[in-house]
């Protein structure tokens, strides 16, 4: 979750004198953030559940890597077509609506597959259309749910908000693949009928949420591609934020293939699927230790320091996963590589939405973010033809290869290494 686009007027508004604002109502104590933040939990766990069993599923039907890497691509693909339009267009519509609908035709997509499967009607085809959906609704919702935010807590809350959506990830990333693995041991439907439940529970909290997703607005015409162009020169005039944005690209495109990577060398390992999903909830555990080190690290370090230092060991790690000889170190590994995603993602997250004004905050972090992880759909088919044209060791080589040369690209850049602190920021 992040800080959103906000109107000029509420720019003037914020500069005229105002009473002093009662203290806001704690974040746990909010009703509405409260649901907002239990049906995303839910929902998350639910995701993390489909997410192992997609690949595992598609490898035993076709027993091609290549395969699982197309399939999980096309969920990504959306992604880096629609943001953009996307973001524009859900300041303009209901975003409660958006979100609801978005998650009722999730749980639709993913609840049909465990009926095909009854019926004995699952084809591959059917896989790939649910993939597509899934990546198409995504987009609309996380950029919704992202613009929401600011109406259901106070401002000087958001960066605590914030945080909090990290640890919906760290701790989904735990709890889902431990209990995807053995779901799909019992049954290869559950986990997707899991989803499907997990998404109608996301519904559900929606609808019991009183606060308004986006403030009264009037009526205008709609000026679409303006609006993405105000965005794209401002960030093309910022050198250090345009950096950060090719940078977080560059270093996580060659490894958001890893839950692939992962499966492969855990079966060559002879390793079960309930291993495997214990494997992947390594990764659960070093996000949230990561999440916790964030705090004292920047109070520690400089925001250049975090930066460069982080994607050194970002890349670092990654190379572990060629040596690891056998499940459990596959498991130490996980850990270890996934304490520094959180590290580096705070860390430039927080002082790009200290960098970007106000009222370019929508249509800046669409643009970013495009930068950032519309390489995800590459990233993934990449990895896939890799494993199966060299094998899942000699992949992870490769694919460090990018993240060394961008590793000193950031130690060398001028304007990274003389980036100010985030409080001297105006």
């Amino acid at each position: 979750m992040s800080q959103v686009e906000v109107t000029s007027n509420e720019e003037v508004k914020a500069e005229e004198p105002t009473a002093p604002a009662r203290r806001p109502v704690p974040l746990w104590r909010n009703r509405d953030y409260v649901l907002l933040w239990s049906g995303q939990m839910i929902s998350a766990v639910g995701t993390r559940v489909s997410m192992l069993a997609f690949p595992l599923f598609v490898l035993a039907i076709t027993h091609s890597p290549a395969q699982a890497g197309l399939i999980a691509a096309l969920r990504g693909l959306p992604y880096a077509l629609l943001i953009l339009p996307a973001g524009a267009l859900v300041d303009r519509w209901n975003r409660k609506r958006v979100m609801i609908l978005c998650d009722i035709g999730r749980a639709t997509a993913l609840g049909s597959i465990p009926v095909a499967l009854i019926l004995g009607h699952l084809t591959i085809a059917q896989l790939y259309i649910v993939s597509l959906v899934e990546g198409t609704l995504f987009t609309f919702f996380s950029l919704a749910e992202m613009a929401c935010l600011p109406q259901v807590v106070s401002k000087e809350q958001l960066p605590t908000a914030a945080a909090q959506g990290m640890v919906i990830d760290s701790v989904s990333g735990l709890i889902g693949p431990s209990i995807g693995g053995t779901f799909y041991s019992i049954g290869r439907a559950i986990p997707f009928l899991t989803d499907a439940i997990s998404y109608g529970a996301s519904v559900l909290s929606l609808f019991f949420i009183k606060a308004k997703f986006q403030e009264e607005r009037e009526p205008a015409p709609l000026h679409l591609w303006a609006d993405i162009k105000e965005g794209l020169s401002w960030l093309w005039h910022q050198p250090l934020l345009r950096f950060i944005a090719v940078l977080t690209g560059g270093i996580t495109m060659p490894v958001i293939g890893y839950s692939l990577i992962l499966i492969v060398l855990a079966q060559g390992q002879h390793a079960s699927n309930f291993t495997i999903g214990l494997i992947f909830a390594c990764g659960g555990v070093g996000s949230i230790l990561g999440s916790l080190l964030v705090a004292p690290l920047e109070k520690r370090f400089s925001f250049s320091q975090l930066m460069i230092g982080s994607t050194w060991i970002w890349a670092l790690t990654w190379l572990l996963f060629a040596i690891a000889p056998n499940p459990m170190v596959l498991g130490v590994v996980t850990v270890l590589s996934f304490i520094i995603v959180p590290i580096y993602m705070s860390v430039q997250f927080g002082y790009r939405l200290a960098l970007i004004p106000d009222h370019l905050q929508g249509r800046v972090n669409s643009v970013f973010r495009l930068i950032a992880f519309g390489g995800e759909p590459i990233g993934l088919a990449v990895t896939g033809l890799l494993i199966q044209a060299i094998g899942p060791i000699a992949a992870v080589i490769v694919l460090f290869v990018p993240q060394f040369i961008l590793s000193i690209a950031a130690t060398f850049n001028k304007h990274l290494r003389n980036a100010k602190p985030i409080e001297e920021l105006v």
